[in-house]
């Protein structure tokens, strides 16, 4: 689990730490990845960006000092991170993870729980994006999860997949649960997660709601959604009437905080909200929803199920609209 890791304070996960021990020398468990390029997670890079009005300096600077500072990259206002590429450059003789030497790989877990060291600088990143190209080490657990790259996909492309793969994942099991006639409405159905989750809603059955901000966004997702629906997701009300009828499944994956309500009032009495964003707040929610009386399940979207990453990368495969907006996505950055 990584406990030896942890500086400060004591007697915490590394997730939980505020700072860990970022030093390359492994123990017979761990794993030493050469760091190739790492993603920020939406909300983060969102916050950053708006924090320095768009300064790709200041931004780099900052990222920089997060994780000099952390031997992790945790920010400390969104409390995320995101993930990253590398080769694998050390295995210790009691790690379980099956990798060996030389292997090119995503860790799918956390930066906020990833031990890491960046010995570049960032130099080669302009802070303007999501993705930093940069060198440095990370170490990966016993209980750490990690993909090796498919041959496939370009790693830029992989790396955005794999960075949201559990939100389809959790998106698929839950329209599965249920029985009979399934409506998935997705906040923020034309970002990386947005989109997975619609695919992943529609392969299993269910009739899909993209809910976008403006007809740019809507234009990204025609042919991938059954309907579209134009609103500014921090305004409950103007959600619920974009929806119409309300669905029975909601899933949240707009990187801005306030997009609670409007979900829950776009979500059918004995539904579920799955809640997949990190800027979401626990108090909003659950104190919303009761105000409301609002009668549904939700859910916190656990970036982990058994065999997301597969799940994901199979979903680019086999819905060409997805891979067109990844494809998109990365070209951007």
């Amino acid at each position: 689990m990584g406990l030896r890791r942890v500086l400060e304070p004591a007697g915490v996960l590394p997730q939980a730490a505020w700072r860990l021990d970022a030093s390359p020398e492994i123990a017979a468990d761990e794993v030493r990845i050469a760091v190739q390029r790492l993603n920020l997670d939406a909300a983060s890079f969102r916050q950053l960006a708006e924090k320095h009005g768009g300064d790709g300096a200041k931004v780099r600077a900052e990222v920089a000092e997060i994780i000099e500072t952390r031997g992790k990259m945790h920010n400390p206002v969104t409390g995320s991170g995101g993930m990253l590429i590398g080769v694998v450059e050390a295995v210790g003789s009691e790690s379980p993870l099956g990798l060996k030497s030389g292997d090119r790989v995503a860790t799918l877990v956390s930066l906020t729980l990833t031990p890491l060291k960046i010995t570049d600088g960032l130099a080669k990143w302009d802070g303007r994006s999501e993705q930093i190209p940069t060198e440095g080490t990370a170490i990966l657990f016993g209980r750490s999860v990690v993909g090796v790259l498919p041959d496939d996909l370009e790693p830029e492309l992989a790396l955005a997949v794999y960075d949201v793969c559990g939100a389809p994942a959790l998106t698929d099991r839950v329209v599965r649960e249920y029985d009979g006639s399934v409506t998935v409405a997705v906040l923020g159905g034309a970002g990386k997660s947005g989109s997975l989750s619609l695919a992943a809603a529609r392969l299993a059955g269910a009739r899909t709601v993209a809910v976008v901000r403006d007809e740019n966004e809507a234009a990204t997702v025609r042919g991938l959604a059954d309907a579209i629906a134009i609103a500014d997701a921090r305004d409950p009300v103007a959600v619920a009437e974009a929806v119409g009828t309300p669905v029975t499944i909601t899933v949240v994956c707009v990187d801005v905080p306030g997009c609670e309500h409007g979900a829950i009032l776009a979500t059918e009495a004995g539904g579920t909200v799955i809640f997949f964003s990190m800027a979401t707040s626990f108090p909003a929610a659950a104190l919303g929803a009761e105000g409301l009386a609002a009668d549904v399940t939700m859910i916190i979207g656990n970036g982990y199920l058994p065999g997301h990453a597969e799940f994901a990368v199979d979903l680019v495969r086999r819905v060409p609209a997805v891979r067109q907006l990844f494809e998109s996505r990365v070209a951007g950055h």
